[in-house]
């Protein structure tokens, strides 16, 4: 759940206001977003990932934290390294390697058989991988 937004680092842009998918921030007066609709956070994470100077703590807890909770704290999150950790943890800003980058998963090539070649195939394959057009 959304638990800071630090003003000292923030630019102001609207990008959380934008991206979040519940409408959680309002722009405050003085132009920095505010928490306003906290509960209605889904602890995505778009917020975080988008916001362009790591201005954002995401908590993981997917409920509003105390406010004597050190997530709650900015000085704490910011000390532990955690303010845009999540935009860390993906690889997005400046002189981050990408996640994808990073992924230990195969890489396919080709599509591999069917599953069960003693069986007829179920529709029409196609030529190429990844061909989706339509046959006449």
């Amino acid at each position: 759940m959304i638990e800071i937004v630090s003003s000292s680092a923030c630019i102001k842009c609207d990008v959380c206001i934008k991206v979040c998918p519940t409408d959680v921030f309002d722009r405050g007066a003085d132009g920095v977003p505010v928490i306003a609709r906290q509960s209605d956070c889904q602890t995505c994470f778009m917020c975080e990932a988008y916001c362009p100077t790591d201005a954002l703590y995401v908590s993981p807890v997917a409920t509003p934290v105390g406010a004597d909770s050190p997530h709650a704290s900015e000085s704490a999150v910011s000390g532990a390294g955690l303010l845009g950790g999540y935009r860390e943890m993906v690889g997005w800003g400046g002189g981050r390697t990408p996640g994808s980058r990073l992924d230990q998963n195969p890489v396919l090539t080709s599509i591999p058989p069917l599953a069960e070649p003693r069986l007829s195939t179920p529709a029409d394959l196609a030529e190429g991988p990844w061909n989706h057009q339509r046959q006449a």
